[in-house]
């Protein structure tokens, strides 16, 4: 029988953002690796994620740290782990990364670190706290964990770390598909049942491929017009992907933020995914689950995710319109390669991508980070 392991995970804040809402999915995973998990957040603000966390079983508990140079911040956080005590401490983004790392440090108490993206530094106030956190890492974490052998890969030529600190561990998520659920999305969405569907799910910013994904389906409809577009995320750039999307009239649909994901995907023919760049998309994860097949850029960890010709049909930059049009083509073309790769994605999803496989990845390396 396992062990149990008392894991804190240590969060900036609860905000909206994908390693804020794996957590989550952790808790559902980790008991069946023997992980117990707690987490505390730094940042008050709006913590959005909570009601998943406490769907899950958890119990978010603020720590009401200050600013990173708030000389009460440290001792606040150092009260705080003291109290939880647990076997290990696992924090995430670079305030807690930091601020956490050397609590768990000065309290004997092995920590490790998840560096879930390679962020642009713009500024010198912007590259002087990288090279801060970076320190940080180093000295008071005994695991470094990059989310994908890209991002190891980035971190370790901007020098940050040694390679031998840090290793790779791919996320995992608890969705299940709901089949079935489609019918009830298309049909509040008004979808034919002979519709096409090509779905995009992503936050509307700029670098996320909705021109690209536009003009793919603009391409396709000429020759398909039963192809639609089906746009499903909110953000900052929503003026400009809808004035985008306008070009393809009743060809295109923006469902806005939704949280039935599954159920969306369920709706779904093809997952179109033509982000130019990305550590390590959790809605391709959420594609193989739902054995949906998948048209994506072959950037940053994508292909680690998506087996090009198995699970799906990558596309290597330069990224156009026309480079998408030509896969997404072939996918609508040939309903028994997407059945094909349906199969294949959810094989591929329980063999490697489940919440219980990401806790028992990062269960090995809690133990070899918590050994004497």
């Amino acid at each position: 029988m396992t062990n149990t392991l008392r894991v804190h995970v240590l969060v900036d804040s609860l905000t909206m953002g994908g390693a804020e809402l794996l957590l989550a999915d952790l808790a559902r995973g980790g008991p069946a690796r023997g992980l117990e998990l707690s987490v505390g957040y730094l940042h008050t603000d709006e913590p959005v994620a909570a009601p998943r966390l406490r769907a899950a079983g958890l119990d978010p508990e603020p720590v009401g740290a200050g600013r990173l140079l708030d000389p009460r911040t440290l001792p606040v956080v150092r009260r705080h782990l003291a109290r939880v005590r647990p076997d290990v401490v696992h924090t995430h983004l670079q305030y807690s990364d930091l601020v956490g790392g050397v609590a768990a440090r000065t309290l004997g108490l092995p920590a490790v670190c998840t560096v879930h993206v390679i962020e642009e530094h713009a500024t010198q106030r912007d590259r002087a706290r990288a090279r801060l956190v970076a320190l940080g890492r180093r000295r008071c974490h005994a695991r470094v964990i990059a989310v994908s052998d890209y991002v190891r890969r980035q971190y370790l030529a901007a020098g940050a770390d040694r390679p031998e600190h840090v290793l790779t561990v791919h996320n995992g998520i608890s969705a299940q598909p709901l089949p079935g659920a489609g019918a009830r999305v298309r049909a509040e969405l008004g979808l034919a049942p002979d519709d096409v569907v090509v779905a995009m799910v992503a936050v509307l910013r700029p670098g996320k491929g909705h021109d690209l994904a536009v003009a793919a389906v603009e391409h396709v409809r000429r020759s398909a017009p039963a192809v639609r577009l089906l746009i499903v995320g909110d953000g900052p750039a929503h003026a400009e992907v809808a004035s985008l999307a306008g070009r393809l009239g009743d060809g295109s649909l923006m469902a806005g933020h939704r949280d039935d994901v599954m159920a969306v995907l369920d709706a779904a023919d093809v997952l179109l995914h033509p982000s130019r760049s990305d550590a390590f998309p959790t809605v391709l994860l959420e594609g193989l689950a739902a054995g949906v097949p998948i048209v994506a850029a072959a950037v940053g960890g994508v292909p680690e995710i998506v087996e090009d010709g198995r699970s799906g049909l990558l596309v290597r930059p330069p990224l156009t319109g026309d480079a998408f049009a030509a896969p997404l083509a072939r996918l609508i073309g040939d309903r028994a390669l997407r059945r094909a790769f349906s199969d294949h994605g959810r094989e591929r999803f329980a063999a490697q991508f489940t919440a219980e496989r990401w806790a028992g990845r990062l269960r090995a390396v809690y133990e070899r980070s918590a050994a004497p």
